[in-house]
């Protein structure tokens, strides 16, 4: 198996390459590709490490030869977010590097599942999805927005407020990836009741978790490392998938438009990306009126990502 990471020197991508390299199954070659001159490095510094995991990293002129017969590439290049940045003021500088990237995807492994990371994740899916339309190789089943964030700081959220253990805690989170678009469904966590004081302000923490991280960094980045451990998860799962085990996630991803043309939800993974995307079932009064609400911004967000890459 080939998992290429692109951006892998940024600060999501050195972490979430650090995650693979100790956690891939062995035989797995990872593939490190960034603009920044400090990537072989970063290959070298990991190649030090002890697993049976192959590190190569290339740098600016050799994009093409990273992504060579890939089976899973993850896509954390761009821009993070700075205090008083929200996620569409990200959009002019990641969405031009979102088109170039994925363009030498469907050139050079047009067959691979693509997880995007890049922010904002909501119109930066829908971008690749076009590029890929326009070379003629684009399969729903295997783009994916990377949303693993939002159920591990739910997760965590939950856990802390109830005095649990996180690994134990499972909340399903729908929607977007971006502010109100993030919907945690509380009315659905195994065996936990909540006031609705507490949903009121749990769901308002996980939606707004983002912004929290950026704060506290006071200007030193955005969620590198968490992000870096979802991301990982995530790739761990489609690795497994592909391997012959069935796994669920929840990504973002295109469905049967019912909601949004792309909505987070559960995704049942097989050798081939997406075997089924399963329902979310039935929402709670707060959680239906929350996703109504959010809907046309979410589909916004779509339509922006549509119109940039059609232009």
């Amino acid at each position: 198996m080939k998992v290429a990471v692109l951006g892998a020197a940024g600060g999501i991508g050195q972490a979430l390459s650090l995650l693979l390299k100790t956690q891939l199954p062995a035989g797995t070659e990872l593939s490190l590709f960034d603009i920044a001159p400090v990537t072989p490095g970063v290959a070298v510094d990991l190649s030090h490490i002890p697993t049976a995991v192959d590190v190569k990293g290339y740098g600016q002129d050799d994009l093409d030869v990273a992504l060579k017969g890939a089976d899973i590439v993850l896509i954390p290049a761009g821009v993070p977010r700075k205090p008083g940045m929200d996620r569409s003021d990200l959009f002019n500088m990641n969405a031009g590097i979102i088109k170039n990237l994925v363009e030498a995807v469907a050139d050079n492994c047009p067959k691979a599942c693509v997880g995007i990371i890049t922010n904002p994740v909501n119109t930066t899916v829908a971008i690749a999805a076009e590029v890929l339309k326009q070379k003629g190789v684009y399969d729903k089943n295997k783009l994916f927005g990377v949303t693993t964030l939002d159920v591990i700081r739910a997760e965590t959220f939950v856990a802390e407020l109830k005095g649990l253990n996180p690994e134990n805690v499972h909340v399903p989170v729908i929607g977007g990836h971006s502010g109100t678009t993030i919907l945690p469904l509380l009315s659905q966590v195994p065996g936990i009741q909540f006031s609705d004081d507490e949903i009121k302000q749990l769901t308002h923490r996980i939606q707004n978790a983002g912004t929290e991280v950026v704060e506290a960094k006071a200007g030193g980045g955005s969620a590198t490392l968490s992000m870096g451990q979802a991301a990982a998860r995530f790739c761990l799962s489609l690795a497994k998938a592909k391997q012959g085990e069935e796994v669920t996630e929840y990504a973002y991803v295109e469905g049967d438009g019912s909601d949004a043309q792309f909505f987070a939800q559960a995704v049942r993974l097989g050798t081939d990306g997406i075997l089924e995307i399963l329902p979310y079932g039935e929402l709670s009064d707060f959680e239906t009126k929350a996703k109504a609400d959010m809907l046309d911004g979410l589909k916004g967000d779509i339509q922006t990502g549509i119109e940039f890459a059609n232009k």
